[in-house]
C-alpha cells in the first residue's frame, strides 16, 4: 500500500432495466467474463460480483437482473436480489442506454432519488447513438436525479469507462478490503459451469425455451489433467425437453460442444462435459427447486 494514502473499498452495485448492457459493462469493468451476455431478456438471473483490486483500493462490483415486474416466484426471487443491491450499496451504478425509453420502470428512478449512497449514472451505448440524443438524455437524468454523475459510455466498445472507474474509486468510503487481495469473484467454478451453459440455451434456442430451463451441476470432479461434469438442464414441459435435446440429440450436442469449449477456455483446462435433460414442471414455483438452484436463502 502507498505510503500515506489510505485504502479505499466497496460494493458498487450495478442495476437497471434488461439489455441495457449491465453485464457487458460489469465484464469490461472487471476484465473478465463473469456475467453472461445475451441479446435476450432475463440473461442474468443472479446476483454476481466481479472483484478488482489495486495498492490501495477494491472495488466488488455487483451485476443484478434487469428490473421487471414479476410474473412467477423466480422472477420475484431475482427482483428480491435487486432490492438487495439497492440496500447494500455502497455506490450505486444505474445503467440506462440510448434505446429504452427513459422513464421505464420509473419506481426505481425513485428509489434512487431517496438513496444517501453515491449514484452513477451511465447512459450506455452511446456509439449506436448521436451526440445530440446523447446530451438530451444527459440532461434528462441529471434533473431526475441531481445528485447523480452522468456518464455517457459504450461498455461494447470500452469507450469512456476510465471516467466511471475514476469516479468509482474517488467515491468509495474509506475502508480495509473486505475480499483477499487475490479475488476476483464470490462464484465457484460450478456456478459458471452452470451459466455457460445457460448462456449457450439462450444463444441456441428461441421463444419460451431458455427461460423454461434451469441448469445444475450435479457433479464437478477434478482430475489432474481435466474437469468432469454432469449437468441437467431442467425444463417444464416434455415438448420442451424434445426442443432441447433434438433430432438424433443433435441441438443438445452443439449446445454441449459450445459449452465445453467456453468452459475449457475459463478454467484453463480440459473438460469433459455430460449433459442430460429432465422435466420438472414447478421448478419457477417451487421454493424448494429455486432454493437448490441458489434463488431463495
Amino acid at each position: 500500500m502507498t505510503e500515506n494514502k489510505q485504502h479505499r473499498s466497496g460494493f458498487v452495485n450495478i442495476i437497471g432495466n434488461p439489455n441495457v448492457g449491465k453485464s457487458t459493462l460489469m465484464n469490461a469493468m472487471v476484465g473478465e467474463k463473469l456475467s453472461i451476455v445475451t441479446a435476450k431478456a432475463q440473461t442474468t438471473r443472479h446476483r454476481i460480483m466481479g472483484i478488482v483490486n489495486g495498492e490501495d483500493y477494491q472495488i466488488v462490483y455487483s451485476d443484478t437482473p434487469g428490473i421487471l415486474k414479476p410474473n412467477y416466484r423466480l422472477q420475484k426471487n431475482m427482483m428480491n436480489f435487486v432490492d438487495t443491491a439497492i440496500g447494500d450499496a455502497d455506490i450505486i451504478l444505474y445503467v440506462t442506454d440510448t434505446i429504452e425509453t427513459a422513464d421505464k420502470n420509473s419506481e426505481y428512478v425513485e428509489k434512487l432519488k431517496k438513496l444517501d449512497c453515491p449514484i452513477i449514472i451511465v447512459v450506455n451505448k452511446i456509439d449506436i447513438s448521436e451526440q445530440p440524443k446523447v446530451m438530451e438524455l444527459m440532461a434528462w437524468w441529471k434533473e431526475q436525479v441531481p445528485k447523480a454523475k452522468v456518464i455517457p459510455a459504450s461498455a461494447q466498445e470500452k469507450f469512456n469507462l476510465d471516467s466511471i472507474f475514476e469516479t468509482i474509486v474517488e467515491k468509495l468510503p474509506v475502508c480495509p478490503p473486505w475480499y483477499d487481495k487475490d479475488a476476483f469473484t464470490d462464484k465457484n467454478l460450478r456456478f459458471f459451469a452452470q451459466e455457460i451453459i445457460r448462456e449457450k440455451i439462450l444463444l441456441n434456442y428461441s421463444q419460451e425455451i431458455p427461460y423454461c430451463c434451469e441448469v445444475n451441476v450435479e457433479s464437478f470432479k477434478e482430475g489432474s489433467d481435466r474437469y468432469d461434469i454432469n449437468a441437467v438442464i431442467y425444463v417444464m414441459r416434455d415438448t420442451q425437453k424434445g426442443i432441447i435435446i433434438g433430432k438424433k440429440g443433435e441441438a443438445l450436442k452443439r449446445v454441449g460442444t459450445q459449452a465445453r469449449l467456453d468452459m475449457e477456455e475459463f478454467f484453463q483446462k480440459k473438460v469433459f462435459l455430460s449433459l442430460f435433460v429432465k422435466v420438472d414442471p414447478d421448478w419457477r414455483e417451487s421454493r424448494k427447486e429455486l432454493r437448490r438452484f441458489g434463488y431463495e436463502d
